[in-house]
């Protein structure tokens, strides 16, 4: 179960954030990419094409700019590469920091 907590402020470009913890899971198939999935009251507003939302993300004190992605299942998806997440994979629980821009 993922924990969360969630910030807005309105006097930075109503600029959003979270923190949550969760479990990284591999996308099924060859090469597949490793993933957390953002909790639904973190999840931001779908702003561009295939589903995905610029956002900035942080772990273990590491942050980059990357998307979130909103699957056909209606998951938000948020990938950690591997040069991020280190030895970590699949089954670990992380902690991440997502912040993004309301439109």
């Amino acid at each position: 179960m993922a924990r969360s907590r969630f910030s807005a402020t309105n006097a930075v470009g109503h600029s959003f954030s979270g923190t949550f913890t969760a479990t990284l899971f591999r996308y099924p198939g060859k090469g597949g990419w490793t993933f957390v999935e953002v909790p639904d009251e973190l999840a931001p507003p779908v702003t561009h094409g295939w589903g995905r939302t610029p956002v900035t993300a942080s772990m273990g004190g590491v942050s980059w700019e990357t998307s979130v992605w909103r699957g056909k299942d209606g998951r938000t998806l948020l990938a950690l590469p591997k040069k991020v997440r280190g030895s970590l994979g699949e089954g670990d629980h992380v902690t991440c920091r997502i912040q993004f821009s309301a439109l």
